[in-house]
């Protein structure tokens, strides 16, 4: 299922969710060094430590990265504020872009997430659920929930052997 609306430049597509992926609670995770006055008061999220690194090092890579989120923040918001993180995406959906592309198409509920929809190969989220999703229609999750000081190897990790994995099917099927 290929949504219409995606461009597809043959790079593989990697996506985060915000919320309790890279937008944490200090409390319970590691955080990038929060904004200055008065950007802190516009930007109120804590941004998972690593994600200054891994967001660049994935497009380095050779993958476009992606937001994929429910929640109704805008794009420009979004972009704003991972721009003072030195982070830039190559796509955001965001709850509205998925009600209006997903959705609405369709008379009865659809997952609240449907990565594969704008031809992304691995998807980073917190919510089992999602991870439930992926194994019903068809599109990889990496779960992250917890603290994890090795989350964004373990990232990289995974997207290679998802890019490996479809160059191998790709191979065997020219053959």
């Amino acid at each position: 299922m290929l949504g219409s609306n995606s461009q597809y430049n043959g790079k593989m597509r990697v996506s985060f969710d915000l919320d309790e992926v890279l937008f944490v609670s200090p409390v319970d995770h590691k955080i990038e060094k929060p904004l200055i006055f008065p950007l802190n008061y516009i930007f109120q999220e804590n941004v998972r430590l690593g994600t200054s690194y891994l967001i660049p090092e994935l497009q380095r890579q050779g993958y476009e990265v992606w937001v994929y989120t429910t929640s109704f923040r805008t794009e420009s918001y979004i972009r704003t504020l991972f721009w003072f993180y030195g982070v830039k995406f190559d796509g955001i959906v965001n709850g509205q872009r998925h009600k209006a592309e997903i959705q609405s198409r369709h008379s009865y509920p659809m997952p609240n997430k449907l990565p594969n929809y704008y031809r992304i190969s691995l998807h980073v989220d917190d919510e089992e659920v999602v991870a439930t999703y992926g194994k019903t229609y068809g599109f990889d999750v990496f779960q992250l929930n917890a603290q994890d000081d090795d989350w964004a190897k373990k990232i990289i990790e995974r997207a290679a052997e998802i890019k490996q994995r479809f160059k191998d099917e790709n191979e065997k099927a020219i053959d």
